[in-house]
């Protein structure tokens, strides 16, 4: 089932998620299914679990679309359950990132280009990986997603203003997306 993709201002996008059991979660695996069809839906390449509303330490992301054929790159699909960023090293550098809560609005984003990840798949299974590049990249902007982190938290002070106007907007609702969001609505 597709599911809304909570915007920009809805107060789970800046919680930490809790951690969870995946051998004792209620539905786990259809919740999974539930996140890769709304991903694919709004042609998303990663998506974490308070993007759907839920403030989990559970993230997927699908880079086998930029694998291209005889290039080094490998993509990857998979799914990162109560993952914890061990060691983020290499060189800094800028890629344009964009983010599907936070629609149209896109920056360069420095990340480190390699990191070792803790996490548990969907089999309960823990595993300890080194990624490096795009995967890299994805994994940190879904894992801060799991941290209560938005990629534009990372911009420097003139550039995170030169985009307010357009934030403002997706908080009231004022924007269009081709997917469906789900926008905070204050009680006041």
């Amino acid at each position: 089932m597709i599911l809304p993709i909570y915007a920009y201002g809805q107060p789970v996008l800046k919680q930490e998620g809790e951690r969870i059991d995946p051998m004792n979660y209620p539905e786990l695996d259809q919740l999974v299914t539930n996140m890769w069809e709304t991903m694919y839906a709004a042609k998303g390449v990663g998506l974490a679990a308070p993007q759907i509303g839920l403030a989990l330490k559970l993230f997927v992301i699908d880079t086998l679309p930029y694998q291209e054929e005889g290039k080094e790159f490998r993509g990857l699909k998979q799914v990162f359950i109560n993952a914890l960023i061990l060691e983020e090293s290499g060189d800094f550098w800028d890629f344009e990132e964009g983010c599907l809560s936070i629609p149209d609005i896109r920056a360069d984003i420095e990340r480190s280009s390699d990191l070792i990840i803790e996490y548990v798949d969907i089999n309960g299974e823990k595993h300890t990986e080194t990624y490096t590049g795009l995967n890299a990249r994805v994994i940190q902007h879904e894992y801060d997603h799991t941290m209560g982190v938005l990629f534009i938290d990372h911009l420097k002070p003139l550039k995170k203003r030169m985009v307010q106007r357009r934030l403002d907007a997706i908080k009231k609702g004022q924007i269009e997306a081709d997917y469906r969001l789900k926008f905070y609505r204050s009680r006041s």
